[in-house]
């Protein structure tokens, strides 16, 4: 983290005011019901380890089950899910810097969770003209009183985030911290001229994000920008998530399928302009990260792929179901490269509501859905 004032906010919060309890979990990955143990700052026998959890780098489970976050008895959960979280401290620092913030702006900070976006904009600009927005009421109680503790009075309010907040408006700064289809219209509209968004833009899988960087110049108009990024924030309420099941990972790492030989290379984990547009263009997708070699599934279908390198430009490529997903990933791939291997892509809003993603040729362009159970329009 360079330095300035989000390292400087970020080093000062304690951040065990914000997150005097946290949830961690006891239990197996896959084990049902999985169990938690909420830990507790009052409890001297829960600081060390709530402290190691605060500062891990990892996501902070702060409410079950839709629960009240205030007045909670400490101790085990089973069951249910983790429903509130406080995203990576690295993320959101990379993000915070990318934000640009500074003395005087006016801030809206969708999705509060624990209050940490909301306390930095509060250190960095001054809380008159900071807006955090969550959803649910419980996350909003506690992060009001808790700011508060740490001497900060944003407006804390509450209402769904997609459709921001005009009263505190217009914004210098706008920040969503989860994942959207696509970029909601009335968050442009409530960016102040010379303003900047920021969120994560993807699909119902968690594997290959894009970040909207949308500014609006002085004289009004907008750019808006999606760019391929490795980490993004978790999928919000619209969005069915997939995931790999446990059954579904062992027969993916362990069954037999049909194998060719190929000399073309998987692409590269860093070629990520390549594997957002796969994403959208074949959804459906998700990647198995742990795996050692190249691992994908498609939830829906029992799809699935392995590549292994099993000798000089040599590699096995075995696949299995109805879709055939190598193709599909050399189709893109080919597409991509002609396009120049973009990093990112021109986000156009259209004049009857749609938003399409496009390259500067052409090559590659696809519609972003405009939320849960419409239609993908992929060229």
């Amino acid at each position: 983290m360079r330095p300035g004032p989000v390292r400087e906010a970020l080093l000062a919060i304690p951040r065990q005011v914000l997150m005097p309890q946290a949830y961690v979990r006891r239990s197996a990955p896959d084990e049902d019901p999985p169990r938690w143990d909420l830990l507790d700052w009052s409890r001297p026998a829960d600081q060390d380890e709530l402290l190691e959890r605060l500062h891990s780098g990892d996501s902070v489970a702060i409410q079950h089950a839709g629960e009240s976050i205030l007045g909670r008895t400490a101790g085990p959960r089973s069951g249910g899910a983790i429903t509130a979280m406080s995203s990576t401290m690295g993320m959101t620092a990379d993000l915070l810097q990318l934000l640009d913030l500074r003395a005087g702006q006016r801030v809206l900070d969708v999705g509060t969770g624990a209050g940490v976006t909301a306390s930095v904009a509060c250190f960095v600009c001054g809380d008159g003209g900071v807006v955090t927005l969550d959803i649910d009421p419980h996350v909003t109680a506690a992060a009001r009183e808790r700011l508060s503790a740490l001497g900060y009075r944003p407006a804390v309010v509450e209402g769904d985030g997609v459709t921001g907040w005009p009263d505190g408006g217009p914004y210098d700064r706008i920040f969503v911290s989860f994942a959207v289809p696509r970029v909601p219209e009335a968050l442009v509209e409530q960016l102040a001229p010379g303003g900047l968004a920021l969120m994560t833009v993807g699909t119902s899988s968690p594997s290959w994000p894009g970040l909207a960087v949308i500014r609006k110049r002085s004289d009004g108009t907008v750019e808006p920008e999606l760019r391929a990024v490795e980490y993004g924030h978790r999928a919000g309420a619209a969005f069915d998530r997939l995931f790999l099941s446990a059954p579904f990972r062992a027969t993916i790492t362990t069954s037999d399928g049909w194998t060719q030989r190929s000399r073309v290379p998987p692409p590269a984990d860093t070629a990520r302009g390549l594997w957002l547009a796969l994403d959208a263009l074949h959804p459906g997708l998700v990647r198995l990260f742990g795996a050692e070699d190249l691992t994908i599934g498609a939830p829906d279908c029992g799809s699935w792929l392995r590549v292994k390198e099993v000798g000089h430009h040599r590699w096995d490529v075995t696949t299995r179901g109805p879709r055939d997903i190598w193709a599909e990933i050399q189709d893109v791939a080919a597409r991509w490269r002609a396009a120049a291997s973009p990093a990112a892509y021109r986000i156009h809003f259209d004049t009857d509501g749609a938003q399409r993603v496009t390259t500067s040729n052409g090559t590659l362009t696809w519609q972003l859905a405009a939320g849960p159970g419409e239609a993908r329009d992929s060229r």
